[in-house]
């Protein structure tokens, strides 16, 4: 089946087998921050933006992606927010193996935009809430709410992507 959607920014078309996840077509398409991990959505490691929300690709049907914009880590490359979150992470040792990591910069990141756009500080309860549906077995949490949280208290002086909704 043809689908087109807008992926990373760009007008896209994909032949997808009926059946096919997201996560499958966008690894098929060389795009790999996106993990398989769990294939059931709990883990988040497979986490992407669908029309600006976060959604574990794993679970998703790749035409439910036709007409709508899907962005994923790559696509996200260059975004100041998203580099000071990278930077957070290294500086409070929020990262070991690495394999969850993708999942839980898409899920900082829109969580970083939405308080930006509401105006609202992230405490420890929203990033964990933002968190709560990337797995980690390696970190327990504590190092990457500690980094978010940093990007938080700095919010207002890291630029906007030009990308961000208003």
């Amino acid at each position: 089946m043809k689908i087109a959607l807008v992926l990373n920014g760009r007008n896209t078309e994909w032949e997808a087998l009926p059946g096919a996840t997201l996560l499958a077509v966008l690894r098929d398409e060389g795009l790999t921050a996106a993990k398989r991990g769990c294939e059931t959505g709990d883990c988040g490691a497979c986490t992407v933006l669908l029309d600006g929300q976060p959604v574990n690709s794993c679970v998703v049907a790749a035409a439910r992606a036709h007409g709508r914009q899907v962005t994923t880590l790559e696509g996200l490359a260059g975004d100041p927010l998203l580099k000071r979150l990278q930077e957070a992470l290294v500086e409070h040792a929020g990262i070991q193996c690495g394999y969850c990591t993708p999942g839980m910069l898409v899920s900082l990141l829109h969580l970083m935009r939405e308080s930006r756009a509401t105006g609202a500080q992230p405490d420890d309860h929203a990033i964990r809430e933002a968190l709560s549906g990337n797995l980690c077995r390696c970190t327990g949490y504590v190092k990457p709410v500690a980094a978010a949280a940093a990007v938080a208290a700095a919010l207002s002086t890291i630029p906007a992507s030009g990308t961000e909704a208003p």
